[in-house]
This record gives structure tokens, C-alpha cells and sequence, in this order.
């Protein structure tokens, strides 16, 4: 059975790199957008003073770079199914660390805004193209299991983050914290450009044709399976970003945290994601794909419902209102986010790229709509936060009960 034809019938081709390498690649990879964001928040409210910005412009930072990096993926995932993942990857990692250079020695807000705007679009190429590695090389069963490895990798690299850009904001200041971004691109383009092979079964020498990319995508946005999962990947990762997008300014602005203290209080919601994806694993093999999820929800309910519920009784002063509902909604975002990002491209073996970009594109315009709702409604009291945790949360279970229920079970196009 030839490579392509095992590909197209959803059957995993022989793996042209260690499984060991691909789970760091795919750390890494899928490690470089909390590296990113996570990283430089400790230092969000010093750098705002130092560069004389209002909040509303310091949170463009961070919404122009996930608006950048929604967008390029439609460019990156044709790309990739054109030229295949590593050129993508190379090209990506490039610009990423140039950009992260630029950004730390940015004069200005609006030169540092340029900066995470082009570091946005760059990390899409190694995000995206994650996502497209795992079907190039797994069945969508597999698949969730794979990315579960890579997450939890990812929450390895996002319990140091924060920390790390705690100490390097408090010892050297800001501009160091984001210095750090450029060391992580350096060091991710140095792995694929000396020992990561191409995945792509078969390169798709059409994939940039007009005709033939509309056909793509529109292909993509009529599957049920494809819409149910970016629905859930969507609101799992609106109601985390709704969390990073005020942790900042909530926990350390209103209830008075040191940056090392709130480093710590990420640190431990980092830590929970690990486990949440190490918990998913287990739930794959006993319980399946829909059932896993559907568990899951009732644990991101109980967090909203706490978080709000507690909030209304009148404690809202205090971290572990806050904190213990959003360790209960990272345990269930474990299960989520893999089985989600998977699932999302499973039914595509001929077009993981371009189904992958959209995924990211629909997370990614979600968040940047976040981020411009955040820097208009935070007031210096901890409701914004409430208020949109609890929103998602619930829009998850109602994905997760409704969507993934009836149509989760991947069918290939």
C-alpha cells in the first residue's frame, strides 16, 4: 500500500522520524503560542507605564498578534499542502525570531505592536502546521492521543512561562522577557532545520489554485464533524484566553499580587492542565473521543457555575474564588483542546493543512473579538473575568452535549 493512498485512507503512514522527536517537535511547535503570550504577560503592566500607552493599546499587543496569527494560518496551511510542512516550518521560525528581536527593542508602542503583529503571523506556520504533522502521521483515534503527548508538553512549557517572565521582568525588565521569545524561536528553528523530516505523504502541487482552495475550503465548512470539534477548540480556548487577557491586570492590579506571586498562581493553573491532558489519555482508551468530552463538560460547568456563583454571593476579593473554579476548568481544558484540535482535522488526510488553518482561524478570531471586549470592559474589579469564564464555560458544554454528540464521529471527505 503506497504512503499516499494510506494517507487518503486514513490509515497511518510509516513514521519518518522517532516518535520521541515528533512528540518534541510537537511541543515545541504547539509550546511556541504560550511561550508567546504567556511569557511577556507579567511584564504587560510595566512595559504599559514605561511606553506611556493607555491599557486599551497595550492590549493590542496581544489581540493584533492572535488576529495576525488566525489569519495567516488560511495563508500557511495551503502552503504547507503545497510545499510540504518543513519548508513551512523553516520560513516561520525565521521570521518569529526576527520578529522577537524587533519586538524587544522596540522604542514604542506602536513599533511593538508591529512587532507582535508580525510574531503572530510566523507563529501560525509552527501551530498550524503541528495540527497538519499529527494527521500526516496518525489515524484521527491516534491523533487525539498524540496531541495529548504534545499538550502536555505544552503545559509544561506554559507552567514555566509565566515564572520565567516573572523573574526576567522583575531582574532585568521587561524588554528581557521578551528577548526570551527569540532564544525559543531560535532554538525550535535549530531542531527542524537539523533533524525534523517531511510528513507530507503526497505534496498537492493545486493546493494554491483559486478554484481549487475555495472548492477546499468550502468542503471544510460544510463537514458537521469539522464545525462540531472548532465549535468546542473555539470556546475552550475563548474561555482561557479570557482568563490570560485579564490575569495580568485582575490578580495583580486588583487583588494586589506581586508578579512572582502571580507567576506562582499561573504556574499552579498550568500545572493542572498537564494533568487535565494526562487524564485524557486514559479517558481515550476507556470512554472514546465523545464520551471523554462530554465528561469533560460537566467539569467546565461546575467551574463556571462556582466562579459566578461565588462572585454574585459577594466574594470577589479573593484569589481562590478566582483561582480553584479556573484549576477545575483547566483539568476538563486537557481533554478539550486534544481531542478538539484532532478531531477537527480528522476527517481531512488529503487536506490537513488548509483544515487545520481554519480551525486555528476561527480560535484565533474569537480571541482577538476577546481581547478588543477585555480592553473596553476591564473596570478594576474582577467581574470582566467572571463574566466571560462563565459565559464560555457554558458554550462549551453546550458544544460538547449537542455538536460533538451528534456529529463527532469523524467521516473523511
Amino acid at each position: 500500500m503506497s504512503s499516499a493512498f494510506r494517507a487518503q485512507a486514513g490509515v497511518p503512514r510509516a513514521m519518518p522520524m522517532p516518535d520521541s522527536l515528533v512528540v518534541l517537535v510537537l511541543t515545541l511547535l504547539l509550546g511556541i503560542q504560550p511561550v508567546t503570550t504567556d511569557l511577556y504577560l507579567p511584564a504587560l503592566p510595566a512595559l504599559t507605564v514605561e511606553l506611556g500607552a493607555p491599557v486599551a493599546q497595550s492590549q493590542l499587543t496581544l489581540s493584533a498578534l492572535l488576529l495576525a496569527f488566525g489569519i495567516s494560518q488560511l495563508v500557511w496551511g495551503p502552503l504547507s499542502d503545497r510545499f510540504g510542512r518543513r519548508p513551512v516550518l523553516l520560513w516561520g521560525l525565521a521570521a518569529y525570531t526576527l520578529a522577537s528581536v524587533l519586538g524587544a527593542l522596540a522604542p514604542d508602542m506602536v513599533l511593538l505592536i508591529v512587532a507582535r503583529t508580525v510574531q503572530g503571523a510566523a507563529m501560525g506556520a509552527a501551530v498550524m502546521c503541528a495540527r497538519a504533522v499529527v494527521r500526516d502521521l496518525y489515524t484521527p483515534e491516534q491523533g487525539a492521543r498524540a496531541m495529548s503527548r504534545g499538550l502536555t508538553g505544552l503545559g509544561v512549557i506554559a507552567c514555566l512561562a509565566v515564572p520565567l517572565g516573572s523573574v526576567l521582568a522583575d531582574l532585568l525588565g521587561w524588554r528581557a522577557a521578551l528577548l526570551a521569545l527569540a532564544l525559543f524561536g531560535a532554538a525550535s528553528l535549530a531542531l527542524i532545520a537539523l533533524r525534523f523530516a517531511e510528513t507530507l505523504p503526497q505534496l498537492n502541487p493545486r493546493a494554491l489554485e483559486p478554484a481549487t482552495l475555495l472548492r477546499t475550503w468550502g468542503t471544510i465548512v460544510r463537514n458537521p464533524t469539522f464545525l462540531a470539534y472548532s465549535a468546542l477548540a473555539s470556546a475552550s480556548y475563548g474561555a482561557l484566553f479570557t482568563f490570560l487577557a485579564s490575569s495580568s491586570f485582575v490578580l495583580i492590579g486588583v487583588l494586589g499580587l506581586s508578579r512572582l506571586q502571580y507567576g506562582a498562581a499561573l504556574f499552579c493553573v498550568s500545572a493542572v492542565y498537564v494533568a487535565g491532558t494526562m487524564v485524557c489519555r486514559r479517558l481515550l482508551v476507556r470512554l472514546g473521543v465523545q464520551r471523554s468530552v462530554a465528561l469533560a463538560a460537566c467539569c467546565t460547568l461546575a467551574a463556571g457555575l462556582i466562579m459566578a456563583g461565588l462572585a454574585a454571593a459577594g466574594v470577589r476579593e479573593s484569589l481562590w474564588a478566582l483561582l480553584l473554579p479556573m484549576l477545575l476548568f483547566m483539568l476538563a481544558h486537557g481533554v478539550h483542546q486534544p481531542c478538539s484540535q484532532s478531531g477537527a482535522v480528522g476527517p481531512f488526510p488529503r487536506a490537513a493543512g488548509a483544515a487545520s488553518a481554519l480551525n486555528g482561524f476561527f480560535m484565533m478570531l474569537l480571541a482577538f473579538a476577546i481581547g478588543l471586549w477585555m480592553g473596553w470592559r476591564l473596570d478594576g474589579t474582577v467581574m470582566p473575568m467572571v463574566e466571560g469564564m462563565s459565559f464560555w464555560c457554558l458554550c462549551i458544554a453546550l458544544a460538547a452535549w449537542t455538536l460533538v454528540r451528534r456529529h463527532g464521529a469523524p467521516r473523511a471527505d
